[in-house]
């Protein structure tokens, strides 16, 4: 009976390690974060999520910038456009693995459609994309 539950304990112990890597390595929670930083305009909490090079896309920038070039964009647009509310209004995955969510980002004049794409860098998440495009 010792050696079946001694199989039975191991078995557990590899299920939980398991299990708890997935959920870790999951953007779920990472999208959550990312949003709370858009919808309390946080470009220093936001940029902790950045890829070390990110393609931004807001009025007036768009390209490739490094994460520190990227953090005080950010920061610029939210003084710019502060915030009145941030909601995702659909996610989604491709193959490849990249997670993508896309969102409304309301200022008090006017709302911008809100795109992310997460992609796997290593053992997590980051921001490979943001976009946030004037609605019409």
């Amino acid at each position: 009976m010792k050696p079946l539950r001694k199989s039975f304990m191991l078995i557990l112990s590899v299920a939980v390690i398991v299990c708890t890597f997935g959920f870790v390595s999951s953007p779920k929670g990472i999208t959550d974060d990312i949003s709370a930083a858009i919808r309390t305009g946080n470009a220093k909490e936001l940029a902790k999520f950045f890829n070390s090079s990110i393609d931004v896309s807001i009025p007036g920038y768009e390209g490739i910038y490094s994460k520190v070039q990227a953090e005080q964009i950010m920061k610029d647009f939210f003084a710019k456009q502060v915030p009145k509310s941030f909601t995702i209004i659909h996610q989604g995955a491709s193959k490849d693995g990249s997670q993508y969510s896309i969102g409304n980002y309301t200022t008090e004049k006017q709302t911008f459609r809100t795109y992310f794409l997460l992609k796997k860098t290593g053992e997590k998440f980051l921001l490979q994309q943001l976009r946030f495009e004037v609605e019409e």
